[in-house]
């Protein structure tokens, strides 16, 4: 099988994959164990992460599915726990809406509004439908905001719970601040609302203030004490949350930083000293993952390198087998981990929309 054809399968697989993790009630599960391809030893991803479920939404809008977004917003106003009273999206629930995971994640806010916008970009006055929702997030995300850091202790898009915030140290994760910054900047397009501008502006002066000058890279986590570990996930600043140029010279140090200590013979891994394998096991050491390497494959695109966007891409597609199932790791043993994982496929999805193989 060539490769045009291989990718053409791989984008119709996740379509399906797609389909599938979108559930009756309207929930986006970010994998479904209930399908005969989920291995039994993965551990179980049947629940619903705010933020996997938008970047699920902005791909599937990318390739023609538009009937999953909407009954996604209805069952995110309507279902998560303590949503309604608190105004603050934690970090996995169940899909009847229970908290599985009570980690405050507040990138995955972000996430949301993001895809909000991304769904009704081409008319927001269509986006007022969902103004229950977007102000309950806004709002939450801004009176949880302090002007420095969130009073809530914090937990990245990784959410291990070893690295949180807090206001002792005033720190912040510089993804969750780019995702959240963003965020309140498109629902003020929707609608205008001076404290949200406030607040993301006051983000954006935190996020400036995470670049070492002295070691050339965005920190992931800046406050009193710093955490120098690189990071993929600072790919983010500039897809999706644009709060920088691809070509701006910091974010070019940073992705140079990334290529050098967490590409690992042509994938990408998450951060430096990263163990976590998926299996529910030992935790024996982490694989490369596809969903970054499609990440990385999006930056190039928008900074008109193809040939470095093609090699982050194709590293992934030559190691999918006959299956089409992208996982949420590869690894250079036996194991599998979680397969497939909906946010790897929907990473897919842009990743070909920016090199021109979806709309193809």
């Amino acid at each position: 099988m060539n490769r045009k054809e291989k990718i053409k399968n791989l984008i119709n697989k996740s379509k399906q994959i797609l389909n599938d993790n979108a559930l009756d009630n309207g929930a986006i599960s970010a994998a479904n164990p209930d399908k005969d391809y989920y291995p039994r030893e993965a551990k179980d991803y049947h629940y619903i992460w705010p933020r996997d479920a938008s970047y699920i939404c902005v791909a599937a809008n990318l390739a023609g599915i538009k009937n999953i977004q909407e009954p996604f917003f209805d069952w995110l106003t309507k279902r998560p726990e303590d949503f309604e009273k608190e105004g603050l999206l934690f970090g996995s629930y169940s899909t009847n809406g229970r908290l599985h995971n009570n980690q405050f994640q507040p990138d995955q806010a972000g996430s949301i509004l993001w895809a909000i916008y991304d769904f009704y970009k081409d008319d927001l006055n269509r986006a007022k439908k969902q103004e229950l929702l977007i102000r309950r997030i806004a709002d939450g995300l801004t009176n949880d905001w302090k002007g420095k850091y969130f009073f809530h202790n914090t937990v990245d898009l990784w959410e291990e719970g070893e690295r949180k915030t807090s206001t002792k140290i005033g720190n912040n994760h510089t993804y969750s601040l780019a995702a959240c910054c963003c965020g309140l900047k498109f629902a003020n397009q929707i609608i205008k609302n001076d404290k949200w501008m406030e607040a993301a502006d006051q983000m954006k002066k935190q996020i400036e203030e995470a670049y070492s000058a002295k070691r050339k890279y965005f920190l992931r986590n800046h406050g009193k004490i710093d955490d120098f570990n690189i990071d993929a996930s600072l790919i983010g600043l500039v897809y999706p949350f644009n709060i920088y140029k691809p070509s701006d010279r910091k974010i070019l140090n940073t992705i140079n930083a990334i290529e050098k200590s967490v590409v690992i013979d042509g994938g990408v891994h998450r951060y430096q000293f990263d163990y976590y394998d998926g299996e529910g096991t030992a935790q024996e050491g982490s694989g490369a993952w596809p969903l970054l390497n499609f990440w990385l494959s999006i930056y190039w695109s928008l900074l008109k390198n193809r040939k470095k966007a093609e090699k982050y891409y194709n590293w992934v597609i030559e190691r999918i087998t006959d299956d089409y199932l992208i996982p949420e790791q590869i690894f250079s043993d036996f194991r599998q981990g979680i397969k497939p994982l909906a946010w790897s496929h929907a990473m897919f999805l842009i990743a070909s929309n920016h090199l021109g193989y979806l709309k193809k």
